[in-house]
């Protein structure tokens, strides 16, 4: 199986610290970059500049955006970008709903997995707000199976039997 690399036609610049990225396949995202900043040391400090910034272009034929020097080692490839965009993505209702169905989890079970109280999970559903944390946690979970298998405690059906059944 072969994965087609993402390419960048264009990039223009949203202050203070996204660009806006078109792609040859698909349509703009708008893409913040100030985590990648913040945790780049003093590699890509130059980039806290917003003249620096600024200076942001394509570069390998759309393979990556570049800052100053073409040689230099002011790059992200498009790849890394598309990640980036991808979980930077809003995270609704919808989303909830179709991540539940794809791992496959009940309600309840869904609700443990996050530790979340059922009718909150049930609300996300409906439309609430999904707080950060549970975007980052869904998107992870279905990236990773290791992170649902290790922490995911499955319910069974009916109800729960009594405690002195369950000794015997």
């Amino acid at each position: 199986m072969t994965t087609k690399l993402p390419r960048i036609d264009g990039v223009t610049i949203a202050p203070p610290t996204s660009l806006v990225v078109e792609w040859s396949d698909e349509g703009l995202d708008t893409i913040d970059l100030a985590g990648w900043i913040a945790t780049g040391d003093d590699l890509l400090a130059p980039l806290r500049d917003y003249a620096m910034f600024a200076t942001a272009r394509p570069g390998l034929y759309g393979a990556s955006v570049v800052w100053g020097d073409e040689e230099g080692d002011l790059v992200i490839d498009a790849h890394h970008l598309r990640l980036l965009a991808a979980e930077q993505k809003p995270f609704g209702s919808k989303d909830a709903a179709a991540w539940q169905g794809e791992i496959g989890l009940s309600n309840n079970e869904a609700a443990d997995f996050l530790g979340i109280s059922l009718s909150t999970w049930n609300a996300y559903k409906a439309g609430a707000l999904i707080p950060t944390p549970i975007v980052m946690v869904c998107r992870a979970a279905r990236r990773d199976p290791l992170l649902l298998q290790a922490h995911l405690r499955p319910r069974r059906p009916g109800r729960p039997r009594r405690m002195e059944e369950s000794v015997r």
